[in-house]
């Protein structure tokens, strides 16, 4: 897989999931809880990352996305075990449990968030290994490096 499609990927991934949260707050008027603002800072930020490393067709990107994506991961993982268990609570109104919007009636949009984040961890993860020249073998990466 080329290096600039598998970033280009994770870039849109990331895009769709920061107008998402966008459409969620400003369009139907959702208040994104203090969870949601965490994920926010860690997902709008890979948008001009990876998109800048798109265009430049830097694979070294991954030393910085890859932390920002997996913290994500881990936030919107918490944040989706909150929704799941009715007494656990992100602070004092305990708005981080309450479920705003189903979508298909399974997503929660902890759960977009959490699907978002997955994806972006695993094309940065994949591009981690195709600079390290681990994944070669596995016919991952093309031969074009950094």
């Amino acid at each position: 897989m080329r290096h600039r499609t598998l970033l280009a990927a994770c870039t849109l991934t990331a895009a769709i999931a920061t107008a998402g949260s966008l459409y969620f707050s400003e369009a139907l008027g959702l208040v994104p809880c203090v969870l949601c603002w965490y994920q926010r800072i860690l997902m709008y930020p890979l948008v001009v990352v990876l998109g800048v490393a798109t265009l430049e067709g830097r694979v070294g990107v991954w030393r910085t996305a890859l932390p920002m994506s997996t913290l994500g991961t881990v936030v919107a993982a918490y944040h989706v075990v909150l929704q799941r268990s009715s007494g656990l609570s992100c602070g004092i109104d305990g708005s981080c449990g309450a479920i705003l919007w189903h979508g298909l009636g399974v997503f929660t949009i902890p759960r977009l968030s959490l699907l978002a984040f997955l994806l972006v961890t695993l094309g940065v993860g994949l591009l981690a290994l195709c600079d390290r020249g681990i994944a070669d073998p596995l016919t991952l990466c093309s031969s074009e490096r950094r």
